[in-house]
């Protein structure tokens, strides 16, 4: 069996026999109560399926990435940044650093399974010649110039080229090459399939994630005294009624403007941390509660979650409806108290190694996570119908 997708110049069939195979296992465990539990506390979905398709992806996957020379005039939008990438979008950056130093990367385009477009929308943002308002018109006339220059994107009306962007303008940049938006694989942080520039399974996530180069953290459950925690500006309705709901409690912590305390030292003390939708669905307090053994609450309708492909995100985390935030403290009180707050605690300290970046990356941390959910992808292959 095989999802078909449009595009604009034909349609696009995604082969998807090993998903069905995972699809058919998650039936079947379903269809019977001691695998339900099971279900609930493995973090893959298939493992064994997992790990055979990433060793054949670390074998045979390449990726062309277009030629760019030092001189060119826009070698700081096009190139891998020199330094470490830091900020709040540093997961752009890391991907192409890292992708650009891999087995992965073939001269030969015949041999490529998918061709990057290594425009970086977090450097265009900040180049004067740019700026927010030419974003559009720059990626506009960078696919017409390979379009014209190369072969390869005529060949499958882009459905084998990708890019990376972690700024959520990154999603309007693509309006003025609506052949990108519609054919292209998107990985962008910003991945919420009810916008209408974002194709679930066609596009993936990347995983919005603050760099730290410090080791791990020693984490101790019984440490974690406060039911829930969560941090930031009240820049949505959602963030507000949360506020407002929780902000006398004693037991759930909400906070808007500037800490008073280390927000580490808050991450560490919490059981449940809260990533409320702000103006995006994606900000990094899913790797930030990750990274300090913290269970993600996710109150963020319509967010295409990062390795949702791959991992089993009801096995480390709760997600919640935008209209639960009245019931929290009721919902996750009956998870401590069941004990499958425990459960969720120690998957999460399973899965936080593929929500890190690392230079040079390890394996199965997040760049890894990133280059399988494109080997996915790769088999994609388009039927151009075209022009009668």
């Amino acid at each position: 069996m095989a999802h078909i997708y449009a595009t604009q110049k034909g349609i696009m069939i995604v082969d998807s026999n090993k998903a069905e195979r995972s699809t058919q296992k998650k039936k079947i465990a379903l269809s019977f109560g001691s695998e339900k539990f099971e279900e609930k506390t493995n973090v893959f979905h298939d493992r064994d399926i997992f790990l055979e398709d990433y060793k054949e992806m670390h074998r045979s996957f390449k990726i062309y990435v277009y030629p760019h020379k030092k001189d060119d005039p826009f070698a700081n939008v096009l190139l891998p940044v020199k330094t470490e990438p830091g900020g709040n979008y540093a997961s752009e950056s890391y991907f192409k650093k890292a992708l650009m130093k891999s087995h992965f990367i073939t001269n030969d385009p015949t041999e490529a399974d998918l061709f990057f477009m290594p425009f970086s929308i977090a450097s265009l943002r900040h180049d004067r010649r740019v700026g927010v308002g030419g974003i559009k018109d720059f990626v506009r006339d960078y696919v017409q110039n390979i379009i014209h220059k190369y072969p390869y994107w005529n060949r499958t009306d882009g459905a084998d080229h990708f890019y990376v962007a972690c700024h959520s303008i990154g999603r309007s940049a693509m309006d003025k090459a609506p052949d990108v938006k519609f054919n292209a694989i998107q990985v962008v942080c910003s991945s919420s399939y009810f916008l209408s520039g974002y194709i679930a399974h066609k596009d993936a996530c990347l995983p919005q994630i603050w760099p730290r180069k410090e080791n791990l953290p020693k984490l101790v459950s019984s440490n974690r005294r406060k039911l829930a925690f969560f941090a930031g500006a009240a820049n949505s309705a959602l963030r507000r009624n949360l506020v407002e709901t929780w902000k006398n409690d004693s037991e759930i912590f909400v906070h808007h403007g500037r800490l008073k305390t280390p927000y580490a030292d808050e991450l560490l003390g919490s059981k449940f941390c809260l990533h409320v939708k702000g103006f995006e669905v994606n900000t990094a307090r899913i790797g930030d509660s990750l990274y300090y053994g913290c269970v993600p609450v996710i109150i963020a309708d319509h967010y295409d979650l990062p390795f949702a492909d791959v991992l089993n995100w009801k096995s480390f985390s709760v997600v919640v409806t935008t209209l639960d935030i009245p019931l929290l403290k009721k919902i996750l009180k009956s998870m401590v108290n069941s004990g499958e707050y425990l459960m969720l605690q120690r998957n999460v300290l399973k899965v936080r190694k593929h929500f890190q970046w690392h230079s040079p990356p390890l394996e199965l941390d997040s760049f890894y996570m990133v280059m399988y959910e494109l080997w996915l992808r790769r088999s994609s292959i388009p039927i151009l119908l075209g022009d009668s």
